[in-house]
């Protein structure tokens, strides 16, 4: 239970929990064609990101949970490209957003990178 209260205080987290807080309120002005293909893909891959960020940070065997979050983070970055594509995001959304990832992403290989030396 104690690995339960520490994860949601990773800063990784918390980035990572608000991008899915803002996906969900954001895939709701989808129009049907988009809101169940391509916003039902990445609400699904970020919640299997944060799902693996838990389980990096609950379990001795870190480095593939956090290969499996990197990703996904690198899948979601995909799925905003192509929703900017098709305009189903503007462009202040689109950063806004992107910057949420790029966050996520720098502390994934950060923490990817601490983890491996750690096994060493």
């Amino acid at each position: 239970m104690l690995n339960m209260a520490l994860y949601s205080f990773l800063p990784v987290y918390k980035v990572s929990y608000d991008l899915l807080v803002d996906l969900f309120v954001f895939t709701k002005e989808f129009n049907k064609e988009y809101k169940y293909t391509v916003g039902e893909s990445i609400k699904k891959e970020t919640i299997e990101m944060i799902i693996n960020i838990y389980r990096a940070n609950s379990r001795k065997d870190k480095v593939k949970h956090i290969v499996k979050a990197r990703e996904n983070i690198e899948v979601i970055r995909v799925l905003l490209r192509l929703l900017r594509d098709l305009k189903q995001v503007n462009i202040k959304k689109f950063a806004g957003l992107n910057d949420k990832c790029e966050s996520v992403s720098k502390q994934l290989t950060a923490w990817h990178k601490s983890s491996l030396n750690a096994t060493r």
